[in-house]
């Protein structure tokens, strides 16, 4: 099922998983397509609006195991902001954009399930804004990366601020003060992008991200998620108290007993 939602510009698409990923039955993958193609799926700010609505909306359903973000079309997962937007804003109007574009991947970061970014082509500024705040991301070989914001006058800001954490500092530095752009190779030496992949093998590589989560248990899916966000705030102290309690509140969902019983029948079965 695709409807666009909850404006022009943003579609959410909802399938079920395959059978050999051993997902519950109600379990669905989402996928929201930024869709602007005609200007490489730059995001307007009903665009920004409407990707933020559509992620938060997906997060509240319980049968979505995981999302998937992309850009329509063969060209572009996001081209970035639109500058025709941008080049008539002031001061006010310039924070009310970038506070809504933040909002947006705020809702990528806290979305419960696991976000995929499915980089098939341009990644710049936004874009790449986005494509950080996501779990993991994989991308196409032809895709292009960049935040060439310093080129039209602007500083990187919001979600730029997770790159030392991704690439480190001096990585940050070069990309965000050049301005320039880079290949796929160059992203995954830096350690932005987890995979590579030839274009037409990019949909095979998330499925296998895909059905990796639905067989896992889903809700310590969502409580590793929680904790790993948790450790990207706290010190390594306070990362480590957050883990025990989630372990110990684990039980609490009967998932370790059952998946513990589980892998000692299986063991048994194939001994048999």
């Amino acid at each position: 099922m695709s409807e666009p939602f909850p404006a022009p510009g943003v579609t959410v698409t909802w399938r079920s998983p395959d059978p050999d990923w051993q997902a519950r039955p109600n379990d669905t993958i989402a996928t929201v397509s930024v869709d602007n193609q005609a200007r490489l799926n730059c995001l307007s700010t009903s665009t920004v609006t409407a990707l933020r609505e559509a992620v938060q909306m997906l997060g509240c359903d319980p049968d979505v195991r995981a999302i998937v973000i992309t850009g329509a079309g063969e060209k572009s997962f996001i081209g970035g902001a639109d500058l025709r937007e941008l080049g008539n804003l002031d001061h006010d109007g310039g924070r009310l954009y970038i506070t809504n574009l933040h909002k947006a991947c705020a809702a990528i970061r806290n979305a419960p399930q696991p976000v995929i970014a499915r980089v098939n082509g341009f990644c710049l500024g936004a874009g790449l804004e986005v494509a950080a705040a996501c779990d993991m991301r994989a991308a196409a070989d032809t895709a292009v990366f960049g935040m060439p914001e310093v080129h039209m006058g602007l500083p990187s800001v919001i979600e730029a601020a997770l790159l030392p954490g991704l690439i480190g500092w001096g990585m940050t530095r070069e990309i965000l003060i050049t301005g320039e752009t880079f290949d796929a190779a160059r992203a995954a030496e830096m350690r932005f992008v987890e995979r590579v992949i030839p274009k037409g093998d990019l949909d095979s590589t998330v499925d296998g991200w895909l059905a990796a989560i639905c067989r896992a248990a889903p809700e310590a899916v969502l409580s590793q998620k929680r904790l790993i966000n948790r450790w990207q705030e706290t010190s390594v102290n306070e990362g480590i108290k957050a883990g025990i309690d989630a372990l110990a509140e684990a039980y609490d969902t009967g998932e370790p007993q059952q998946r513990i019983r589980d892998f000692f029948a299986s063991k048994a079965k194939h001994k048999g």
